[in-house]
């Protein structure tokens, strides 16, 4: 993965053109003098990842939570509509159901 992502970045720096009239704020030299940095050894530089994170900061762990099934499903709860979640509530079955569990759900004229 180095190699290819070392020849990415040589590639790169062929494209940009080093600017001599920016001594001191080009581009091209700037990318030249990070590649060399970070590529010491050429193709064969290891590249070892800092942290074992994403650029969200959340670790692996937290990622295979977030998208579990559970989760997911907990989510699409979570958005559903008032309405959507009273007809689920209140819908039996049967039409006979229905009359009698809406019945039950209105409050009761006082007497």
């Amino acid at each position: 993965m180095a190699a290819s992502r070392y020849r990415r970045f040589l590639k790169l720096c062929e494209e940009w053109p080093v600017d001599e009239t920016k001594r001191g704020r080009d581009l091209g030299a700037y990318l030249r003098q990070r590649v060399a940095q970070a590529f010491r050894e050429g193709e064969n530089t290891q590249y070892p990842r800092p942290r074992e994170t994403s650029f969200s900061g959340l670790s692996l762990e937290e990622y295979k939570l977030i998208l579990s099934t559970d989760t997911l499903d907990e989510f699409k709860e979570m958005n559903k509509g008032t309405w959507k979640k009273l007809q689920e509530k209140f819908a039996p079955g049967s039409p006979e159901g229905k009359h009698t569990a809406w019945a039950r759900a209105l409050p009761r004229p006082r007497t």
